[in-house]
Order: structure tokens, then C-alpha cells, then sequence
């Protein structure tokens, strides 16, 4: 019996808005129900469980939580992450007003791990395998920014070498043809609960269409579920979003982080 949308939303609420969310995190200080998170490489980061009518408005909240990190001259960027199934009045007019901006909604998408298997076989000429080596991850992400139109940002190469040494679950995949990388994608198992994390998924534009990404999705998701992880879970674009619900996963809810930088 396939699980609702109901009961995947709760078990997102209760499982993975947690520390659970945040693993790399040097430093998490809480503001009411907030949490603020530090990480390398100047990054800051806010977000909460569950937020009902009975809980502090979080507009109320963001200008002392924007105001811990920008006293810190390290922080140059600081990311606001909410859910469009939370409550929250004003909390848009209170971010942009703080200096913060939007960026694309994201679908929140759940569903049993197994439902990612596929029964086809990897496109012909394409070899798909987990990497390591420092010089792979810089290619892996010199790769995916140009698969999602941004410039190459070198912190997320440290960050992605960081979280490698530390030996706790992550793993990076890549697609390759010819001996050149044109698609990624990251699995994070998340401790202490039933989830693991499909992120960073993407695919060179003049490859895709091919089912590269139908691949790395397979082969993440085989090496979740031989751990003992039963669901999975990844904030989606437009672009995946119709993949990852064509192989039984379910639009819980959006989310939309806000963007402020140091000026």
C-alpha cells in the first residue's frame, strides 16, 4: 500500500527538520524555535521544525536572527529556508525588507526508496560510479554549476572534500561518456532516521533527455536502500521534479530559500 501525502509529510516534519537537517554544521545557536547554523566557508544558514498557530510568528524573529550573523565578519552570505506548509504571516515582507531575496520554490518530494529502482539499464556508453579523489570532486563540481547555469564556486569543492574525510555516510556519483563527466548527483544519509537525501542532481543540458539522471537517481537510491535506508527524500526542481513523480515520489510541500549577502 503506498503511503499518503499525509503520512510522508509528517514523517519529514518529524524526522529530517531536525539537527539531522544541518550535519556538516560547525555551530548551531537557537533563537526561539530558529536555529542558526553556521558552516565553512562564511556560509550562514536559519531554519526551524515545524511551525503551527501556536508558535512565534517568524517574521518576528528574522531581523534579531539576520543581526547574529552579519555582527560576524566571516558570514558573507546567509540563507533563509522556508516551507510553504508552515505557518508563517509576513514572513516574505519581513525578509525582503531585511535585504533578502528569493529564489526558486523547490517541491519537497518524498517517497519509499525502492519506488527509484529502475528496471532499465544505464544509456549505452554511459559508466556511472561513486568518486573520491580531490581532483575528481572539483571536476564533479566544475561540472554540475555548469550544468545549472551558475559559476564555478571553489567553497563547494572544500565543503564536499571536508565532508568526505569525515567518513559519515555522503556519497558523490558521477555519469560519465568518453572519460568526460556530464552528470552528478550526491546521496546523504541522514542519521539516526529512516531517510537518505538525493541532492545536487543534474545533467550537462546538450546530454539530457537520454535518462543519465533516471541512472544516477537508480544507483543512489540502490546504495541507500543496501544500508537500511526505506525513504528518500530532495527539495526538486521543475526539471527533476516530474522525473522523481514519475517513480512514485510525492510533492509534499515547497520550499523557498531566501538569499541575503554581505554587501
Amino acid at each position: 500500500m503506498t503511503a499518503s501525502r499525509e503520512h510522508f509529510l509528517d514523517l519529514y516534519d518529524r524526522q529530517l527538520r531536525t539537527d539531522a537537517e544541518t550535519p556538516s554544521a560547525l555551530q548551531v545557536q537557537r533563537l526561539g524555535p530558529l536555529r542558526l547554523v553556521t558552516f565553512a566557508h562564511g556560509r550562514g544558514f536559519i531554519t526551524y521544525p515545524r511551525i503551527t498557530g501556536h508558535d512565534p510568528l517568524l517574521a518576528d524573529l528574522a531581523e534579531e536572527a539576520l543581526d547574529y550573523f552579519s555582527c560576524q565578519p566571516q558570514i558573507t552570505k546567509v540563507e533563509f529556508k522556508t516551507r510553504g506548509h508552515d505557518y508563517a504571516p509576513g514572513l516574505d515582507q519581513k525578509l525582503r525588507a531585511l535585504g533578502f531575496t528569493a529564489q526558486d520554490p523547490e517541491s519537497i518530494m518524498i517517497g519509499e526508496m525502492s519506488s527509484l529502482f529502475s528496471d532499465q539499464p544505464a544509456p549505452s556508453g554511459v559508466q556511472l560510479r561513486q568518486i573520491s579523489a580531490d581532483h575528481e570532486v572539483e571536476a564533479m563540481c566544475r561540472m554540475a554549476d555548469q550544468a545549472f547555469g551558475e559559476p564555478y564556486d571553489p567553497s563547494t569543492t572544500q565543503a564536499l572534500i571536508a565532508r568526505l574525510a569525515k567518513n559519515d555516510g555522503m556519497e558523490l556519483w558521477v555519469a560519465s561518456i568518453d572519460g568526460q563527466m556530464v552528470g552528478a548527483g550526491r546521496l546523504e544519509p541522514v542519521a539516526n532516521t529512516e531517510f537518505a537525501g538525493l541532492w545536487g542532481g543534474g545533467v550537462l543540458p546538450g546530454y539530457r533527455g537520454r535518462g543519465i539522471y533516471r541512472a544516477l537517481t537508480d544507483a543512489r537510491a540502490r546504495s541507500a536502500a543496501g544500508s537500511g535506508y526505506c525513504f528518500v527524500h530532495s527539495d526538486s526542481t521543475e526539471y527533476s521534479r516530474p522525473i522523481l513523480e514519475a517513480q512514485g515520489l510525492v510533492k509534499v510541500s515547497a520550499t523557498t530559500p531566501y538569499l541575503w549577502e554581505r554587501a
